[in-house]
């Protein structure tokens, strides 16, 4: 269950997934142009009947008056003339139904970017001590990339809780430092294609491992990453030596920091147990304390306790499709929602009479929009009739239009 998403099966499944959704996207393209590129201006009378729903008729209607209003109503008008009857088509958004290609270009380049980080992305975590410095890529890669803790600094950590935590961060190619930077959980550091986040961190003991002569064989901070119960622990391979030390962080009787050591010891006949390995004497030390190892020829000092900053370094070239898909993703969902196609039929006789068919995609109040439209044309109408006397003029009351759609 932890690997679900690596394994193999998961993988077949996205790629039946994404053939599927070009198939899809490919069987419906010709469907769809056809569906908004087909259009007839010129609708038979039978058409227009008003006990059909969304029908209406008035008259008193200019072929002007008629295109004002339907303009009024932001549609683009398309119109002939047949046998002395005018008929209009209007239409808005007309190409809102290919939007749906937006959103499915969407999906595939949502599961082609995934691919893409899958083969080609990099990432890595990183436990790098206050001062210490570590490569990022194996070593020998091209453009090696090495990233320095210069500082860490964790605010409240001395009363057991931290209100936050940031680093210091430099990074270093060929040498040079190429970018530095304080980062913060929410404000990684991106550089040569790369970005560093801040992810945790941890104690980590300053060491000198020196020789029965003095030599130095360790110096430095060893992060203890790992824990058992609460206390922190860690390992540390002494170089030259066949010896380890095995180190834990607790506190003593009194409460205060403890560095137990327990070293171990690899044996060269193999004896010592079923994997050649003996345990050794522990050890307890406090800042500034330093004691031999029985058995071998060094020491061990603990210098101080300092910190280690966890970095998650990540390569994402798939970073930028994803951003495409999800623009691609949303714009289509919009278009497809907010702006529904809405189309309008009138014929107009010689005598002003008007008939009126509207359609709409599903996600429309079309009874709201029919009646709007139909205020503007009632607004258009001229005078029948005298002219100067005002109950001569036609009324709303003349639409006919069913009460239900």
């Amino acid at each position: 269950m932890f690997h679900v998403f690596s394994s193999w099966w998961f993988s077949l499944s996205l790629v039946l997934l994404l053939i599927s959704i070009v198939a899809c996207t490919i069987d419906r393209t010709p469907r769809l142009w056809r569906d908004v590129s087909d259009v007839r201006v010129v609708q038979p009378d039978a058409y227009f009947d008003p006990r059909l729903p969304n029908r209406a008729l008035t008259d008193g209607l200019s072929s002007d008056g008629l295109r004002s209003a339907l303009r009024r109503a932001r549609f683009r008008l398309r119109e002939t003339e047949v046998d002395g009857v005018r008929y209009l088509y209007g239409d808005r958004h007309q190409y809102t139904k290919l939007a749906t290609l937006l959103t499915h270009l969407g999906l595939v380049m949502f599961l082609v970017a995934a691919a893409v980080t899958t083969k080609l992305g990099f990432e890595r975590g990183l436990a790098v001590a206050e001062g210490d410095t570590q490569t990022v890529q194996a070593i020998g890669a091209p453009d090696l990339l090495v990233v320095k803790n210069y500082d860490f600094a964790a605010p409240g950590l001395e009363t057991g809780q931290a209100t936050d935590f940031s680093t210091d961060l430099g990074i270093f190619r060929n040498g040079q430092e190429i970018a530095r930077k304080t980062i913060r959980v929410n404000d990684p550091l991106s550089v040569a294609g790369f970005t560093f986040h801040q992810n945790g961190f941890g104690p980590a003991p300053d060491l000198l491992v020196s020789d029965s002569t003095g030599k130095p064989l360790w110096s430095g901070p060893v992060p203890l990453t790992d824990t058992v119960g609460d206390v922190p622990v860690g390992t540390l391979t002494v170089p030259g030596r066949a010896a380890g030390l095995q180190l834990f962080l607790d506190r003593s009787s009194g409460g205060a920091g403890e560095l137990i050591v327990l070293p171990y010891l690899a044996s060269a006949n193999g004896s010592g147990g079923a994997d050649g390995v003996s345990a050794g004497t522990p050890l307890a030390l406090g800042a500034g304390q330093s004691a031999a190892v029985a058995g071998t020829d060094f020491s061990v000092e603990l210098r101080d306790v300092s910190a280690y900053t966890v970095l998650i370094a990540k390569r994402d070239p798939g970073q930028g499709l994803v951003w495409l898909a999800f623009g691609l993703l949303i714009a289509g969902i919009v278009i497809t929602f907010y702006l529904p196609r809405r189309r309008v039929w009138a014929r107009l006789s010689p005598d002003g009479r008007v008939a009126l068919v509207a359609r709409a995609d599903r996600y429309v109040d079309l009874d709201r929009e029919f009646g709007g439209l139909l205020e503007l044309v009632v607004a258009a109408r001229r005078p029948s009739g005298p002219a100067a006397h005002p109950s001569s003029a036609p009324t709303a009351a003349r639409l006919q239009t069913p009460p239900t759609r």
